[in-house]
Parts: C-alpha cells; structure tokens; sequence
C-alpha cells in the first residue's frame, strides 16, 4: 500500500481511482466492510482502491472541549488499513484552514482533480467539508457534472447494534474487552516500549514488563488476560492497569507479566491484545495475599487464552509483518 501524504496528493501520483472516506479510527468491522468492497469495485472496474483520511482526527482541531481518545495511533491504523489490501492511503493534513474548505471545493479539486476519481463509495450517513454540509446528495450533484459513479453503503453491525468508533470506545471504556473485540473484529491493542519500573513484580516472583505507549485509549484499571507480540513471538500474559496500591504506586502503570518466558526486553516494542478483564484492582493486605491473588491471575489467564480466538490475532500479525511503502 502507497501512502501519499502532503503536497504530494496534489502531484498526479493517484489517477483513476476508486476511493472512499472517512477518519476509520479503530479500523472496526464496519470499516473493513467498506475496504473490501472497494477493493473488489476497483478490481472489476480497472481503478485503484484509494482510501481517503485525515491526520489529526478532525475532533482534535475543531472540538471545543477535549475530543474523546483515538482506539488506534496514527500508525496502527494506517497498518490495519494496509491489511485490507487497498493500493493506497491518502492522509489528508486537517487544520483549521483545511476545516474551512467547502464540500463541493473538497470533492471537486481534491477527489476528482487531485485523486482522479471514477467511483466512490461512502458509509452511511457520512458527512464532510465545511460544517459537515457535504452528504450523498452533494456527491451526487456533482456526479452528474463531473461523471463518477457513487454508492451509499448500509450500516454494517450485529445483534441489533451498529458497528462504530464511538461504540468501540464506550465498551472499552467499560472494560468490556469481548463485546469490543466483536465491534472491532480484533482485540483491542496497544503498542508501547519496555521502560524500567520500581521492579516489584520481580521481588515477589512475577517479573512484570512496564510499558510506555502512546495509544490514548486504554482500558479501564483493571487485570486482564491478553496476548503480547514481541519480535515474532506471541506469547500469553497478564496484565494489570492502575495504581498499584498495595505498594502506594500513586502513578498509573502499565504492567505484563508474560507466562513461560524470562527474556530481557527492556527497551523493546511490544504489542498487547487484551481478552478479557478478570477483576478490578485491589489493596491486598500484605505480600503474601497478593502472591495468591496474582497466582490465581495467572492461572484464570491460561484458562482464558487457552481459548482464545486466532482471527481475531491476525491483524496483529500483518500489522507487524506488513511492509507499506511510505
């Protein structure tokens, strides 16, 4: 997948092209319905599948209060993208003088001149441009001047709920990391490095991995069963999110502990997909009755994942092995 960015989309580099919108945080099942629709209408039509976003999310420039987490970073939704297998991804910069263009100015000299688009598929009820006043009626408006062809996709969801960025949010939110993984059609994940911590976990038998990560939305405080990636391997672990109060943490931490595996990985990248939550997080009376209750974690953990399902691992893998061209 080619990812054109900058004054490049502007340069010819994409012509003929099929192409679809949106901002796709979290790359949900939603989502990739739409991509691989649009690959395949490419495919019959001799077009490039080009998918159309912007960096930062809109929300980020133009709400007035604090815009909600993004799921995925920058680059992990740009690698789940890849996995769809679209030709390329065209990220537009959004700023404030980008957020005053109009949607007949954003359709006609981006889309059609810039991106050289013959078809373009949009999900249900989008809106775009200035305001949000561009819909399916201006697409189609200006499809009778300039002679593309247009398709307004169905919500795509299940057992009665539309899949949705917000709602991916709220169940993550609520540590509800099943349902999530139902909406997102993955398990929810982080990346982060392996920094040093107060090595207590280590002290009492349970060496943990610290992790610092620049993914905004995490679950909620709370010990979850999850799957780490870590330089090709996947490995199963433990992982707990809060405060660490039996030793009076007062800093919020993120820690995994991965089962059967002793490696030294300060400083590395590692991957973690979280399963299911198992408790909340807990003052424990002394040492003794937390080595109980992180035993009893470990061993919930391997009944859990014994269980866990490869399908929804997958992306993780191709987000690791994909190589985009940037």
């Amino acid at each position: 997948m080619r990812v054109v960015t900058g004054r490049d989309i502007a340069q010819g580099i994409i012509h003929d092209s099929a192409v679809t919108i949106g901002n796709f945080d979290g790359v949900h099942r939603g989502h990739r319905e739409i991509f691989r629709h649009l690959v395949s209408c490419a495919a019959q039509r001799k077009l490039q599948s080009v998918v159309v976003t912007f960096e930062p999310h809109p929300l980020k420039v133009l709400s007035a209060e604090a815009p909600p987490p993004m799921i995925t970073t920058f680059d992990q939704k740009v690698s789940l993208i890849a996995s769809s297998g679209v030709d390329a991804l065209v990220v537009v910069p959004f700023t404030e003088e980008f957020s005053r263009m109009t949607a007949d100015d954003f359709v006609r000299d981006i889309l059609c001149v810039s991106l050289g688009m013959r078809h373009i598929i949009i999900g249900h009820d989008y809106a775009f441009g200035k305001g949000r006043a561009g819909n399916y009626l201006t697409l189609e408006r200006i499809a009778a001047e300039k002679g593309f062809t247009l398709e307004d996709m169905d919500p795509v969801g299940g057992e009665g709920l539309i899949y949705s960025s917000s709602l991916a949010r709220r169940l993550i939110a609520s540590g509800d990391m099943e349902a999530a993984s139902e909406v997102l059609g993955r398990y929810h994940l982080i990346t982060g490095t392996v920094v040093h911590g107060r090595d207590i976990g280590r002290s009492i038998g349970f060496p943990t991995a610290n992790i610092s990560t620049h993914n905004e939305l995490l679950p909620p405080d709370g010990v979850y069963a999850v799957m780490v990636s870590i330089a090709g391997r996947s490995l199963k672990g433990s992982c707990s999110i809060g405060l660490n109060p039996t030793f009076d943490g007062g800093k919020r931490s993120i820690e995994v502990f991965m089962l059967d595996f002793s490696d030294q990985i300060y400083g590395r990248e590692i991957t973690v997909c979280f399963v299911q939550k198992m408790r909340d997080i807990k003052k424990f009376a002394d040492v003794s009755e937390l080595v109980v209750a992180i035993t009893r974690d470990v061993r919930f953990s391997r009944d859990i994942l014994d269980t866990v399902e490869p399908a929804k691992l997958q992306p993780v893998e191709e987000m690791r092995l994909n190589e985009i061209e940037m």
